[in-house]
């Protein structure tokens, strides 16, 4: 049997993330991101180069967990797909790409996680809290955390199914 495998990104989170909505009701996370980079010298030493910069989507309960989870400085590791995209700007065409992630945790090399496995009652996924501790970005972990969905619900209509009925959500 093949192992399945998957693109995957290691980065932080250079913005606050976004929460918006798609014309089909689906949560959708956004945030630019920033990549490390670096190169081993001749002389053995390695040398830290500056980040790239670039845009990472979710959708679904995902993005919505990832809103919940994620703030600004936090270091990640996603698993998804590189997608790219034209658009129009000025009148000319445009190239683009993001990074469209179909998981994401706290990257464990850079961050303390401590992971909740309290029973919920249903199949949610334990809750992980992380703190960063990664340098120039160890400041953003003291902000504030992203607000709760349901302070979003302004803008999403509301909508309910039996599966979200029955899991009490």
């Amino acid at each position: 049997m093949v192992i399945p495998t998957h693109q995957s990104l290691s980065g932080f989170i250079a913005t606050d993330p976004q929460m918006s909505f798609t014309r089909q009701d689906e949560a959708r996370f956004s945030a630019r991101v920033g990549v490390r980079h670096g190169r081993r010298l001749d002389d053995g030493t390695f040398e830290e180069l500056p980040p790239t910069f670039h845009s990472m989507v979710m959708f679904g309960r995902s993005a919505e967990r990832a809103y919940e989870q994620f703030k600004k400085g936090d270091s990640f590791v996603a698993d998804g797909r590189v997608r790219e995209f034209t658009y129009e700007s000025g009148g000319q065409q445009q190239s683009g790409e993001e990074f469209v992630a179909r998981k994401i945790g706290h990257d464990s090399a850079r961050s303390r996680v401590t992971i909740d496995r309290t029973p919920t009652g249903d199949r949610e996924p334990a809750v992980a809290q992380a703190t960063t501790e990664d340098g120039p970005h160890a400041d953003a972990a003291s902000q504030e955390p992203a607000p709760p969905l349901a302070d979003l619900g302004a803008r999403r209509p509301a909508r309910a199914s039996a599966s979200t009925a029955a899991v009490g959500i």
